[in-house]
């Protein structure tokens, strides 16, 4: 069995309708997929139905914008219920902090020469409630000024450079409180990938378990060389939490994140099943989605 638990639509910073997404991903021969966008369950619907028409697994899930110490971390919540108050409420201010930053990002980006407009960002975001980074990289293509996300992201978009704009996000601790309270399965994603290396230490990790009972990590992930990930296993069986693996799939979005290229065990995948049965019935209140696994 083939699972890929982290992938995004066009709902966030993919590129791929839910539904095209949902074919690529039975061409591409997985048994299984998460439909993971930032900040939003938009797509579920939509997934659930194509899901059961192609006759693939799918499990509703959300990656989720969080901040440690000023660094970026991501969680990955699933089968939770996003309509969970106190949730809900952090989804929205996020995605309109998000969305409030572009005018400055452009304004920013202008004052050192590069041509672009809100209407030009907002163009590429059609459908989606979560506008962001990628959608100004995404811009920028089109208007002829780099030549793909990578490019606008080295030159102008990540932290430190011209076009960077702070945005609000919660601590990993309360996501994880939340998605609980929500009824889901909190996994950490690319634990030490990009920036998050910084701050996801061991120690980091164990103290959001014990104290806040994170269920797992994202290790087999393009962002992880293969010393980190041996390294992180270990970590993992140390601590007895899920290992996971995704592609983190963008479409066209992002190089070298194939569906697929990485995947979940299968023994991993049934113990976050547990997990998502155990926290939902310690969550009462919360309406929690069903995974569809034909």
């Amino acid at each position: 069995m083939r699972i890929d638990l982290h992938t995004h639509s066009n709902r966030s910073d993919g590129t791929d309708p839910v539904a095209v997404l949902l074919a690529h991903a039975q061409e591409s021969g997985l048994d299984v997929i998460a439909l993971t966008d930032h900040d939003t369950a938009d797509g579920w619907t939509e997934g659930r139905i194509a899901a059961e028409e192609l006759g693939i697994g799918f499990v509703p899930g959300i990656e989720i914008s969080c901040k440690l110490n000023g660094i970026s971390v991501h969680l990955l919540g699933y089968l939770l219920d996003p309509s969970y108050p106190a949730l809900a409420e952090e989804l929205r201010i996020v995605r309109d902090g998000r969305t409030d930053r572009i005018p400055s990002i452009v304004a920013r980006l202008n004052s050192v020469g590069v041509p672009l407009t809100v209407d030009e960002v907002l163009a590429q975001a059609t459908g989606t409630p979560s506008v962001g980074r990628p959608h100004v990289a995404d811009a920028l293509v089109a208007n002829g000024t780099v030549a793909n996300r990578s490019e606008a992201f080295d030159r102008f978009l990540a932290d430190g450079r011209a076009g960077h704009v702070p945005h609000y996000a919660i601590e990993p601790g309360r996501a994880i409180d939340l998605v609980r309270a929500a009824g889901g399965v909190p996994i950490i994603a690319h634990p030490w990938g990009r920036s998050s290396y910084k701050v996801m230490n061991q120690d980091t990790i164990a103290r959001l378990v014990q104290d806040h009972g994170l269920a797992g990590i994202e290790i087999d992930h393009q962002d992880h060389s293969g010393p980190s990930r041996t390294a992180l296993h270990a970590i993992a069986d140390d601590l007895g939490i899920i290992a996971t693996g995704s592609s983190d799939h963008h479409g066209a979005g992002k190089i070298d994140h194939d569906l697929g290229v990485n995947t979940t065990d299968p023994e991993q995948f049934e113990r976050l099943l547990e997990v998502a049965k155990e926290n939902a019935t310690a969550a009462p209140d919360a309406q929690v989605p069903e995974a569809y696994l034909p």
